[in-house]
C-alpha cells in the first residue's frame, strides 16, 4: 500500500513537471511565425520595387510611342504647311496672271485708237486760230489717254535704228538701205508697247537688208536678161 501511493505521488509530480514544461515547447514552436512576420516588410519591399520598375519601364515605353507619334504629327504639318504656302503663291500668282490677262486684252482694244491719235497728229496742219485751238483741244485729249496708259504700265517702244529682234518686232518690209547695215530697223510703222516689261504689242516695222543689195539684185537681173537674149541669138544661128 505504501509503495502504490509513492508511485501515485510520483506519477503526479511528473505530470506537473509536464505541464510546466508544455509552455516551453509552445513558444519554441511560435519561433518560425516570429521570424516570418520579421521578414514580410523586406519581401513587400521587394514587390514594391519591382512593380515600380515594371511601372517606369511601361511609361518609358510609353513616352517613346508618344515622342514618334509627336514626330509624325509634325512632319505632317510641316508639310501640309508647305503645301498650303505653296497653293496661296499659285493662287496668287494665277490672279496676277489673270489680272494682267484681262489688262492686256482692254489696252490691245484701246492701242488702235491711240494709233489712230498719232496718224491725225502726223496729217493735221492747222493754219487758221480756229484750227489751232481745235488741234490743242485734240492734243490735249491724246495726253490725258497716254497718261491713262502709263498709269496702267504700259510703255511704247522704241525701235528706230536698232538690231532686229523677232520677239519684240515684226517685220513687215525688208529694203536695202546705204544707212543702216543688215538686220536694222530702218523705219517702224506701228508702235510696239510693253506692259510691266511683258510684250503686249509687238511693234510692226521695216528692215533693212544691208547696202549693196540693191546693186547686186540689178547685176543678178541683168546677168539673166544676157543669158536670155544669147540663148535666143544661138538658136536663131542654129536656124
Amino acid at each position: 500500500m505504501v509503495e502504490n501511493q509513492s508511485d501515485d505521488i510520483a506519477n503526479k509530480e511528473n505530470d506537473v513537471s509536464n505541464q510546466d514544461n508544455f509552455p516551453e515547447e509552445t513558444s519554441s514552436v511560435q519561433d518560425p511565425t516570429i521570424q516570418n512576420d520579421e521578414s514580410s516588410p523586406q519581401k513587400i519591399e521587394e514587390i514594391n520595387t519591382e512593380e515600380l520598375k515594371n511601372t517606369i519601364s511601361n511609361n518609358d515605353a510609353r513616352l517613346e510611342q508618344l515622342e514618334k507619334e509627336h514626330e509624325t504629327l509634325k512632319n505632317q504639318y510641316v508639310r501640309i504647311s508647305a503645301d498650303f504656302d505653296n497653293f496661296r503663291k499659285r493662287q496668287s500668282r494665277d490672279q496676277d496672271d489673270l489680272k494682267i490677262q484681262l489688262v492686256s486684252k482692254t489696252l490691245t482694244a484701246i492701242l488702235p485708237i491711240v494709233d489712230n491719235f498719232e496718224r491725225a497728229r502726223q496729217q493735221l496742219k492747222p493754219e487758221s486760230e480756229e484750227a489751232q485751238a481745235l488741234h490743242r483741244s485734240y492734243q490735249g485729249l491724246y495726253k490725258q489717254l497716254v497718261e491713262v496708259l502709263k498709269q496702267q504700265g504700259v510703255s511704247p517702244m522704241r525701235v528706230a535704228g536698232q538690231q532686229f529682234d523677232p520677239n519684240l518686232h515684226e517685220a513687215v518690209l525688208r529694203e536695202p538701205s546705204d544707212e543702216f547695215e543688215e538686220d536694222f530697223i530702218i523705219e517702224e510703222l506701228q508702235r510696239g508697247y510693253h506692259l510691266e516689261g511683258k510684250i503686249l504689242r509687238h511693234a510692226l516695222v521695216k528692215v533693212s537688208m544691208g547696202p549693196g543689195k540693191q546693186n547686186s539684185q540689178q547685176e543678178v537681173e541683168k546677168d539673166t536678161v544676157e543669158r536670155d537674149v544669147d540663148s535666143e541669138v544661138s538658136s536663131s544661128e542654129d536656124v
